[in-house]
């Protein structure tokens, strides 16, 4: 049998030169990336503000990977439409996702996903986040969260707040405002923010946890009060509006956020190229300031920490969805 132990060096060397030849062509087709345009898949219709940072962040990067970003809106069912086609698409980096905050509630509202998220897609950054801002109309003489508290303990389930629709993040700030207070307050969803604004200010509804982009220019008006946001921290444009959790309700916290997201075993030397791409141009001051005048805040991160984050949103939501008897769909 002395001869079966060439043959096994032989094999052995094979597979080793096999191993070694698949690792450079991998490694020279990650360097030679993008080698065409790169479809960016978005969640939202067009016009809304997750479809600005998309079209924003892909003007970024297509300027730093000399390729086009080719914007492709795939809205519906709470975003789970682009991230099953995000899923089933090939994993060679040629298709991302821009996933909106609901991949933070869906698990808790979908009874079963086609999908699993965070095995079936890869994180790449975690690319912003929007407050939202609590508002009331002019005549009701609330000023402060301590005000809101107040008259909501006294009126139990008279008090109205309305949203741009069910599960969306002013949605959710409403059912977290509730549980952490111990109030009682009825929501009124609407078919997108603008309507549910009309109604506010026309004294319909009491209060909503509105998006920036929808109230500001009221804020500003003089016809709706802004009482505080639901960041951690203030927000760049109002600096001197409080958020809740320092207005008495500390840890507090919902926002309107976005992931960048590829297939799952999309090559790591290309999750490494889009994540150091999109901070680069995350970091720019002229992006900075875009997104700061649509409501939000640039952010950028590891891969770890966007799954980290969007583990933590899965079961803080998770917790609210079943605390607030909400039925899954």
């Amino acid at each position: 049998m002395a001869w079966a132990y060439p043959v096994a060096r032989t094999l052995m060397a094979l597979a080793l030169a096999l191993l070694s030849i698949t690792a450079a062509t991998a490694a020279q087709s990650a360097r030679a990336y993008p080698e065409r345009p790169i479809r960016l898949l978005i969640a939202q219709a067009p016009g809304g503000n997750a479809d600005i940072i998309a079209r924003a962040l892909a003007d970024g990067l297509a300027e730093r990977l000399g390729q086009s970003i080719v914007a492709d809106n795939r809205p519906g069912a709470s975003g789970i439409i682009a991230t099953e086609t995000t899923v089933r698409a090939a994993p060679d980096g040629y298709t991302i996702l821009l996933v909106p905050s609901s991949f933070g509630v869906n698990p808790a509202v979908t009874r079963k996903l086609p999908y699993d998220q965070l095995r079936d897609l890869t994180p790449i950054t975690l690319v912003a986040s929007a407050p939202n801002v609590l508002v009331v109309g002019p005549a009701l003489p609330i000023k402060s969260v301590a005000d809101l508290v107040k008259a909501a303990k006294a009126n139990p389930g008279k008090l109205t707040y309305g949203s741009s629709g069910n599960l969306g993040s002013p949605h959710l700030a409403g059912e977290l405002f509730e549980l952490m207070t111990g109030t009682d307050m009825v929501h009124v969803p609407y078919k997108g923010a603008a309507t549910a604004m009309v109604d506010l200010i026309g004294g319909r509804i009491s209060l909503s946890f509105a998006s920036l982009p929808s109230a500001i220019s009221h804020i500003r008006g003089g016809r709706l009060t802004a009482i505080a946001v639901t960041s951690e921290k203030r927000f760049p444009l109002m600096p001197d509006l409080p958020t809740v959790s320092e207005s008495g309700l500390p840890g507090f916290e919902t926002t309107a956020w976005q992931g960048l997201v590829a297939p799952a075993k999309t090559p790591p030397a290309v999750i490494k190229r889009l994540n150091a791409e999109s901070i680069h141009v995350l970091n720019q001051p002229l992006m900075r300031e875009r997104l700061t005048q649509n409501g939000a805040v640039a952010v950028g991160s590891t891969p770890e920490e966007l799954w980290a984050f969007a583990r933590a949103q899965i079961e803080k939501w998770g917790k609210v969805v079943k605390a607030a008897g909400i039925t899954p769909n």
